[in-house]
């Protein structure tokens, strides 16, 4: 087990990368793909987008605290909104979304908390 921490933190920390980028691609395109037979709602799609890259985040950069964490996050997603504001985007920039993601990187502390006191179990060990 002591050795699964490490690798799932690193892990982490290269998956973050890609899906952030992921994540701000699909927020500027004029006409994101709709996913197939999901049609959950923008604000969904918003919340679960950032609830993954802080639960990333959070297990890739352990010793980062989560104030910051949170803060930098919520920093991209309102820079995404103000992105989304430019008329030649066709894009729709709205505070809710911006709300929605700074809920989900709320709620992904929960998970990140918990992986946080495994990695504080294994090394006092």
């Amino acid at each position: 087990m002591m050795q699964m921490v490490p690798i799932a933190s690193r892990m982490a920390r290269y998956a973050f990368w890609p899906a952030l980028a992921f994540a701000l691609v699909m927020a500027v395109l004029p006409h994101p793909p709709k996913l197939a037979g999901l049609d959950v709602g923008d604000k969904v799609q918003h919340m679960l987008a950032f609830f993954v890259l802080t639960g990333l985040a959070g297990a890739g950069w352990p010793r980062l605290p989560l104030l910051r964490l949170a803060l930098w996050l919520a920093l991209v997603g309102a820079g995404i909104e103000l992105v989304q504001a430019i008329p030649s985007l066709n894009r729709t920039s709205d505070w809710r979304d911006w709300a929605a993601d700074s809920v989900a990187i709320l709620a992904a502390f929960v998970p990140v908390a918990l992986f946080r006191q495994v990695i504080e179990r294994t090394e006092a060990r």
